[in-house]
């Protein structure tokens, strides 16, 4: 199936995971390395659309500057946490899986199971 996308992270153990299960699935998605690619506001917007969030809900805090930047605060806004996660990608929760049937944040692993 090579209409599956993957926004992976090779250092995070659940984006590693995921991609591992695809490939037992038998499917051999497109990697995207987000963290060398980066993020552009039209492809994070349409990622938000097909995920059906707002950027709050694929904000990564943990491991990441997001409070210190006050992205955390309930006042920023969706431009904010965009312009945020173009400047640093790893602000973006991981993995992301994007096939013909949907998207997901795949955290559990499992969920990716769902879209193929």
């Amino acid at each position: 199936m090579s209409d599956v996308l993957i926004y992976h992270n090779p250092a995070c153990g659940t984006s590693r995971n995921t991609l591992a299960l695809l490939r037992d699935k038998g499917v051999e998605p497109k990697v995207v390395e987000y963290l060398k690619t980066g993020w552009t506001k039209p492809q994070l917007e349409d990622l938000l659309r097909l995920l059906g969030v707002s950027a709050r809900d694929i904000l990564r805090v943990r491991g990441t500057q997001a409070h210190e930047l006050g992205l955390t605060d309930p006042a920023a806004s969706d431009a904010a946490l965009i312009a945020a996660m173009i400047l640093d990608p790893v602000l973006v929760e991981r993995p992301i899986v994007v096939t013909p049937k949907g998207a997901a944040v795949c955290r559990p692993a499992e969920l990716a199971l769902t879209l193929i």
